[in-house]
């Protein structure tokens, strides 16, 4: 069964194969046009190349670390619940060992979503822009 987090970052992804082929044949051509000495324009340009890259990657690191913590507090939080709700009367009818693996499983693959999902959205909406920016530029 395919969740609405797959489906989203299949979505994201898609949207950044489209956008970053373009984003760099665009660039990768006006490097080439400009030659050795490029106009203050493609200056510019070559230097928001570089600096959205790292800038980027910080928000990426830092929104795909700030997730992780979560899911570690949620993981942490589900198990201690668990291990309670045995402790405290599900000993009796505990539940089965295959249901707690699944159960982490899924949760453990929730929170892997999720931080893939994080981290690549600031890349996914600067290549999107760039995408929809250099190609009205180029008309």
């Amino acid at each position: 069964m395919v969740s609405s987090k797959q489906l989203r970052l299949s979505r994201d992804a898609s949207q950044m194969a489209a956008a970053v082929p373009q984003v760099i044949a665009h660039r990768v051509g006006r490097m080439m046009a400009a030659g050795v000495v490029p106009n203050g324009r493609d200056q510019q340009e070559f230097y928001l190349m570089g600096a959205e890259k790292i800038a980027a990657f910080g928000e990426s690191w830092t929104a795909m670390s700030w997730q992780a913590v979560a899911a570690q507090q949620q993981f942490a939080l589900w198990w201690t619940q668990t291990w309670w709700k045995v402790a405290l009367g599900g000993w009796m009818n505990p539940p089965s060992f295959q249901h707690l693996q699944s159960s982490a499983q899924q949760r453990v693959f929730t929170s892997m979503l999720d931080v893939a999902s994080r981290g690549m959205a600031p890349v996914r909406r600067r290549a999107v822009a760039n995408a929809r920016r250099l190609n009205r530029a180029a008309r």
